[in-house]
C-alpha cells in the first residue's frame, strides 16, 4: 500500500518510523516478545495535536490503524502488520489538582507514573498491580488491582476523558457530557477512539500493610481453600490474591499477596487470621507506601519473555474446582508460569452491572493461567498448559472473561467480555465510529 508520508510529517511534532528507519526496531517492541508485529509506520506523539493528524492521516490512506498506550496488552493490540501504529507513549504527564483531589493522566502514562506524582501529596487512584502496565488499556478495560475491593476498579474512579474521534474530533466525555460515549469507555476496550487523557478522583491512601505470604506447594489445597473462605467475610478494605508459583530457586510455592489500605493497627488484626494458619516459609507483610506494594509483582513480568494468557470468571470457587486448579498447578510447563486466583468482590461487586460497560459485577472470581517462558521453540507447549487449565474450569466458569486479560480469542470469547451490555454498546461504537476504523482491539462491530 502506498502512501505520502510527507502530507504527515510537515505537521508532526513526534517521531515516525518506517521498517527503514533506525529506531523502528526499537519502537515496534512491546513486553511481550511472543508478539513480533511489524507496522508500516510508526507515529510517536508528543501530544493531542498529533494523535488527530496520525489518525487523520491513518483514515484518509485507509490503513489498519493501532493505539499504543504503555504496550503491556498480552495479545499485543497495540501493533498491527503493514499497517499504522498511533503510539502515545511520550504523552505520560500526571497533573494533580490538590484541591479537587483528582488527577489529570495522558493516555500512554503508565501506572507507575500515575502512582509517583499521586504519592506525593499522600493520594492514590485504584488501578492495577504492575507499574509498568499502561493506564489506557488498563482503565478502559475496567480495572482491578490493590484496591478494587475498597475503592471498586478503576472506572469506578473516573471523572472524565479526552478523546479523539475516528473523524479526528477532540471530544469530552463524561457524566454530563457525551455521557452515552463515557459510559461505554468503562469496560469497552480501545473501540471509540484515540484517549489523550483521563481525569481519574485520587483516593487518601499513602501506605498499606501488604506483601507474601509464601507455603510449600504440598499445602496448596488447604491455603488456597482457607484464602477463600477468609476473604468472603474480609473487610473492604483487604484486597488479597492467591497464587501457584515458584520461588527464585524453581521450588514450587503456592503464595497469598494481600494489600490492606486501612489503619496498621486495624490492618495487624483483620490479617493475623491469614497470617497464622499453617506454617507458612515466608511472612513478607509489613507496611508499605503504596507505590512500592505496586511493585512487588513488577519483577515476575520482565520485558522480553514469551507469554501467553488465558483466564475465567466464576462467581464461586468450590472445592473441586480448588483440586483442579492445585492439581493443574502441578503440571506446569514453566517455573516461569503462575495461576493466579483473584477476587474482586467489596465495592466492586455493589455498583449495577449496567452502570458502566463492565457487565461482571457479580463474578468475584477470575482465575488466570498465565504461561510465560523464555525459549520460542517450546510455545506450543506452554501455551497449550495455559489452554487446558481454563478448558478444565469450564464446568465452574460462568463463560464470561475479563477484558485486558483475553489474549487473541475469537469474536465469540470476545463477545462474552461484553456480556449483556454487547448490544448497548454496539449501537455507540456506531454513533462514534460507524466504519469500525477502530477495530485492532477487542473490537465491537457497529450495529447493523
Amino acid at each position: 500500500m502506498s502512501y505520502n508520508i510527507q502530507s504527515l510529517r510537515a505537521g508532526f511534532l513526534g517521531e515516525l518510523f518506517e521498517p527503514k528507519d533506525a529506531g523502528y526496531n526499537e519502537a515496534r517492541r512491546i513486553w511481550n516478545a511472543s508478539v513480533n508485529k511489524r507496522p508500516g509506520l510508526i507515529a510517536r506523539c508528543s501530544g493531542i495535536a498529533d494523535a488527530i493528524a496520525a489518525i487523520n492521516f491513518g483514515r484518509e490512506n485507509n490503513l489498519l490503524t493501532a493505539i499504543r498506550g504503555g504496550g503491556h496488552n498480552v495479545g499485543g493490540r497495540g501493533l498491527c502488520d503493514d499497517g499504522l501504529v498511533i503510539d502515545l507513549s511520550r504523552m505520560r504527564s500526571v497533573f494533580v489538582d490538590t484541591a479537587t483531589q483528582r488527577v489529570r493522566v495522558q493516555g500512554g502514562a503508565t501506572l507507575g507514573d500515575l502512582d509517583r506524582e499521586t504519592h506525593v501529596f499522600g493520594l492514590s487512584v485504584p488501578t492495577g498491580i504492575v507499574p509498568k502496565t499502561g493506564i489506557g488499556g488498563l482503565t478502559l478495560g475496567g480495572g482491578v488491582g490493590w484496591l478494587v475491593r475498597k475503592y471498586g476498579m478503576t472506572i469506578d474512579n473516573l471523572v472524565s476523558v479526552q478523546i479523539v474521534s475516528a473523524d479526528g474530533q477532540v471530544l469530552t466525555s463524561s457524566l454530563s457530557e457525551n455521557d452515552d460515549l463515557f459510559w461505554a469507555l468503562r469496560g469497552g476496550g480501545g473501540n471509540f477512539g484515540v484517549v489523550a487523557s483521563f481525569e481519574f478522583q485520587t483516593r487518601s491512601v499513602d501506605t498499606v500493610l501488604g506483601g507474601f505470604l509464601l507455603y510449600p506447594r504440598e499445602a496448596a489445597f488447604d491455603v488456597i481453600r482457607h484464602y477463600r473462605d477468609y476473604i468472603q467475610s474480609a473487610p473492604d478494605e483487604l484486597t488479597a490474591y492467591a497464587a501457584l508459583l515458584h520461588g527464585p530457586d524453581g521450588t514450587p510455592l503456592v503464595g497469598i499477596i494481600s494489600c490492606y489500605c486501612g489503619s496498621s493497627a486495624d490492618g495487624e488484626r483483620v490479617l493475623r487470621p491469614l497470617r497464622t494458619f499453617g506454617a507458612p516459609v515466608m511472612d513478607g507483610i509489613q507496611p508499605l507506601p503504596f507505590p512500592a506494594m505496586q511493585s512487588l509483582l513488577a519483577p515476575a513480568f520482565p520485558d522480553g519473555n514469551q507469554n501467553y494468557w488465558k483466564s475465567t470468571l466464576q462467581r464461586e470457587l468450590s472445592d473441586d474446582a480448588i483440586r483442579l486448579i492445585v492439581d493443574h498447578g502441578k503440571r506446569m510447563s514453566s517455573p516461569l508460569s503462575f495461576v493466579v486466583l483473584e477476587n474482586y468482590g467489596g465495592a466492586a461487586a455493589r455498583v449495577s452491572k449496567d452502570a458502566t460497560a463492565y457487565p461482571h459485577r457479580d463474578l468475584p472470581w477470575d482465575i488466570l493461567f498465565i504461561a510465560q517462558w523464555t525459549q520460542v521453540e517450546e510455545t506450543v507447549i506452554h501455551r497449550d498448559w495455559a489452554r487446558s487449565g481454563e478448558e478444565m474450569l469450564r464446568p465452574f466458569s460462568a463463560n464470561a472473561h475479563l477484558l485486558s486479560a483475553l489474549d487473541v480469542e475469537t469474536d465469540e470469547v470476545v463477545n462474552t467480555a461484553f456480556g449483556q451490555n454487547l448490544q448497548r454498546l454496539a449501537a455507540i461504537k456506531k454513533k462514534f465510529d460507524p466504519d469500525n476504523f477502530f477495530r485492532v482491539n477487542q473490537n465491537i462491530k457497529p450495529e447493523a
